[in-house]
């Protein structure tokens, strides 16, 4: 009953649903200039116009409790907020989309100088490539400031007024001269059909099961959904109600699934013009009235943050800046208690449960640099995905990986024996003051509706709930999402995917007394254009988590 009752009083706020994008990929594209517009200008855009999520109903279980009919419907109203910030467009034609270059860019607080700490604020306003002024908003813009010297970047907040123009607020953390940056990624219309394109299904990915008949391994088709009548293998797990399937093999218990492996199809929702909005036009710079602007250190009131970083602090956005490879926090005192220094001291005597993708297992990889004594359990278990445990026996420290449950993207076989789900891990913790668990969790489930991933959230968040009702003093901290390859498989995997379950994450987890780390601002703040951020940047988060829990 207490769970039902928390699901009831949990309600997603309006504001996180606007399609406001915060800052994002610097990435540096070829402009297209052989591209022929006047043919392009033909394509004809059908059926971009976008319905509640056609694939909501198969989110993989029957909702017939109340409790599950409670979340069906907090999931309706957030997938319903999240459509009316789409752009509702049909029959659009190529030339009517937004153009970058006809689009413009001014400062409307411009003068001489500019002090550290000041706002510099550009207002953007979106043309189509007649010239036209665009009337509507929901494109997918990406802001960053940043300086070759003193090496420092940051990233832009993003207001879309919804009518054709944005505002996009720079915060002045540092003096010198400061070059502006603000991308077109994806025009409102490319945004319009990868939000209906998510929605339509289940035919992005295959999966493949290997189960031991026996002495010999036989495999069959696996999935999320499946589009099948044949007999189905049913993995339920009740308490949340998490669901995965394999097509049953004859004389096969389903009890011996042992593997599974995945790769990406062929299929597409988006016709070869639709395409054309993803590859002929993204990335493109808006041109700007000022490039660069100077920043003076003023003897006004300086940007100095003195309060130490806290677990239970929401995190404003940006939340932070890059210097010379140091990740500053524009909230809190990061660089006072140097926390990597006396890493072993902060974590003697620590349970520390890594759980997620693999974005948190380059953390485990790099503790080793700065834990001498840490040595890796050899669990007999091949391949990237396995469970890491590592141990120092000296100081009494633990650390353990693990990946989360379905959906997991891996082209090579991973096991199943140890299969579970975080909420079922979170679970099974005693917790305490020397237990600390890190999550994550987002980018293996880009090409799958959306629907699973609120779903999923909702039960990590009923577990985190039991958990410091338990033990309160359980340290938690959620690191987010991060953007990935720009050009990876933009129907499956774009950003703005991404930032949607950013936001999902940011709302879903608000109220609760846990860290975060804004791995997708610092991500995109130093352009890292991989879906494993290089390896400072894994270093500046794990001194961010040092510093929540030292």
């Amino acid at each position: 009953m207490r769970r039902k009752e928390t699901i009831r009083m949990f309600k997603p706020s309006r504001k996180v649903y606007m399609i406001i994008l915060c800052c994002t990929v610097f990435v540096v594209f070829r402009y297209i200039v052989h591209l022929n517009f006047s043919q392009l200008s033909n394509f004809h855009f059908l059926n971009v116009i976008n319905h509640l999520a056609p694939a909501y109903g198969k989110i993989g279980y029957i909702a017939t409790t109340t409790e599950n009919k409670i979340i069906d419907q907090q999931i309706a109203e957030i997938m319903t907020r999240i459509n009316h910030t789409i752009p509702q467009k049909d029959n659009m034609y190529f030339n009517e989309t937004t153009s970058a270059m006809k689009s413009t860019a001014i400062i409307l607080n411009y003068k001489p100088n500019y002090c550290v700490g000041d706002i510099l604020i550009f207002q953007v306003e979106m043309f189509n490539y007649l010239g036209k002024r665009k009337t509507y908003g929901g494109d997918f813009l990406r802001a960053r400031m940043i300086s070759q010297n003193p090496g420092a970047a940051a990233c832009g907040r993003i207001e879309d007024f919804n009518n054709g123009t944005y505002n996009i607020y720079f915060t002045l953390f540092w003096e010198g001269q400061v070059q502006i940056s603000i991308r077109l990624l994806h025009a409102s219309e490319g945004v319009s059909l990868l939000w209906k394109t998510r929605s339509m299904g289940y035919n992005y990915m295959d999966y493949t099961g290997k189960f031991l008949n026996k002495t010999q391994e036989v495999h069959t088709k696996c999935g999320m959904y499946l589009y099948s009548q044949q007999e189905k293998c049913t993995y339920l797990e009740k308490k949340y109600n998490e669901v995965f399937y394999c097509i049953k093999l004859p004389a096969v218990p389903c009890e011996a699934f042992i593997s599974l492996s995945n790769q990406y199809t062929t299929f597409t929702y988006l016709s070869n013009e639709n395409r054309t909005l993803f590859t002929a036009i993204h990335g493109v710079e808006i041109p700007k009235q000022v490039e660069r602007i100077d920043v003076l250190k003023c003897p006004k009131t300086p940007m100095t943050v003195t309060s130490k970083c806290q677990i239970g602090t929401s995190l404003p956005f940006p939340s932070g800046y890059f210097m010379k490879g140091q990740w500053f926090p524009s909230h809190c005192n990061l660089s006072s208690y140097e926390p990597l220094l006396n890493v072993t001291k902060c974590l003697a005597g620590k349970m520390i449960y890594l759980m997620g993708d693999s974005t948190l297992r380059q953390w485990i990889e790099y503790f080793p640099k700065v834990l001498k004594n840490l040595r890796f359990f050899n669990n007999h278990v091949s391949g990237w995905h396995r469970t890491h445990v590592a141990y120092d026996l000296e100081n009494n420290i633990f650390i353990q990986w693990k990946k989360h449950g379905h959906p997991f993207v891996a082209k090579i076989y991973f096991s199943v024996k140890e299969h579970a789900y975080m909420a079922n891990e979170i679970d099974r913790l005693a917790g305490g003051s020397n237990t600390i668990i890190v999550l994550t969790i987002g980018q293996h489930f880009r090409p799958y509706p959306l629907p699973h991933f609120i779903k999923r959230l909702f039960a990590i968040r009923s577990a985190l709930e039991s958990l410091f009702l338990r033990s309160p003093d359980t340290k938690v901290v959620i690191k987010s999402e991060n953007n990935r390859d720009y050009g990876l498989d933009v129907e499956r995997f774009s950003d703005f995917h991404g930032y949607i379950q950013y936001l999902l994450v940011k709302d879903i987890f608000s109220g609760l007394n846990v860290g975060v780390i804004d791995a997708w601002d610092m991500s995109i703040a130093v352009d890292s254009q991989t879906g494993h951020p290089p390896e400072f940047v894994v270093m500046n988060q794990i001194n961010l988590f040092l510093s929540y829990i030292c």
